[in-house]
């Protein structure tokens, strides 16, 4: 049995870690940990228990959690997972990461993204982006991945097929994606407060989100070539899901028959990621609580525009889900573990 600790279990992505870790056949929960200072029930947390689960969620004990887990999943803010990341790398513990800290392989760039001085620059060289379709192969050897963002999981997905095989014009990726609100975490903030929220809609951090140079890092890797990307996320009055819908303009000689064998080469193997038949589009009732990710297809050949759309859970296939996959790849076993909804 794997042990597995998570540090952050009362965050959104926490909770959803423990309920998939519970039902996976090789995994034990060694530590669910928390920044509060007395130890709770994890029945008073998570009320869908079976009242035969016992565990509970303690205060933040470095020694112990050493001592017994063999993985650690970090669930904790953007800027506080890299010095936790980097004492548990010393000590010889795979780490999966699902903040931002080691996404992106530029330290200067982290820096102008998200503000703050980031204390590990070293450690970055270690770091695997782990968007499980692309980068299985770096993820099945690395002992720090990074798990990848809730919106450029959707993203990327939808576009590296095309970018890949040089089919689209690099230069026309537009990203218009609509994300529920649990996106936002669990901190309290006026903007994702109920009243606020509730019968309405609207784009937030236009042209300065931090997940565009994750998005572009990924893709110039795909492609090879440096590419930018304009991308505007929006807050959907729902709890989650994301919906990305991705204008693209398609090269001259390239055949709606050409896009969509791109897609069935790459993903057509996958276990998360369904493709949707010709005029057919993902829906979010379709991959909530899933661990899928949706992809449709559309291009009008005269006008050359092609439009992709993708459907994911920001919590599952854009944060835990994702997470015990790379868990699955890294440590050997069947890449559908604990992540199974049919």
């Amino acid at each position: 049995m794997l042990n597995c600790a998570i540090l952050g279990a009362r965050s959104h992505t926490g909770i959803e870690l423990i309920k998939i870790l519970l039902r996976h056949p090789h995994v034990r929960l060694s530590h669910l940990v928390t920044g509060q200072k007395q130890a709770l029930p994890l029945t008073q947390v998570l009320g869908t228990l079976p009242k035969d689960v016992n565990l509970e969620i303690r205060p933040f004990r470095f020694a112990e959690i050493q001592k017994k887990a063999d993985l650690i999943f970090l669930c904790l803010p953007h800027t506080e997972s890299m010095e936790k990341a980097a004492a548990f790398r010393k000590a010889g513990k795979i780490v999966i990461d699902l903040s931002a800290d080691f996404r992106l392989n530029s330290w200067r760039v982290y820096e102008s993204w998200y503000g703050v001085k980031h204390g590990q620059k070293e450690l970055l060289k270690e770091a695997v982006y782990g968007l499980s379709e692309l980068f299985r192969s770096k993820i099945e050897k690395s002992d720090l991945i990074a798990n990848p963002g809730c919106y450029p999981t959707g993203a990327i997905l939808g576009i590296a097929p095309l970018l890949k095989r040089h089919l689209i014009d690099e230069g026309s990726l537009v990203i218009d994606a609509k994300s529920g609100v649990s996106g936002a975490g669990k901190k309290l903030k006026p903007e994702t407060q109920f009243c606020e929220v509730d019968e309405n809609f609207y784009a937030y951090k236009v042209g300065r989100h931090q997940h565009t140079p994750e998005i572009e890092q990924a893709l110039s890797e795909v492609a090879g070539e440096e590419i930018e990307v304009s991308f505007v996320p929006h807050l959907l009055p729902i709890e989650r899901g994301i919906l990305s819908t991705i204008y693209l303009q398609k090269k001259k000689s390239v055949k709606t028959e050409d896009l969509q064998k791109a897609y069935l080469e790459d993903y057509g193997q996958e276990p998360f990621v369904r493709l949707k038949a010709p005029g057919t589009y993902p829906s979010l009732k379709d991959v909530q609580r899933t661990n899928f990710c949706d992809i449709g297809l559309f291009c009008d050949e005269e006008r050359g525009q092609v439009i992709v759309i993708t459907a994911i859970d920001n919590l599952i296939k854009g944060a835990s889900g994702q997470a015990v996959q790379n868990m699955n790849i890294r440590c050997g076993f069947q890449e559908e573990e604990g992540l199974r909804t049919w």
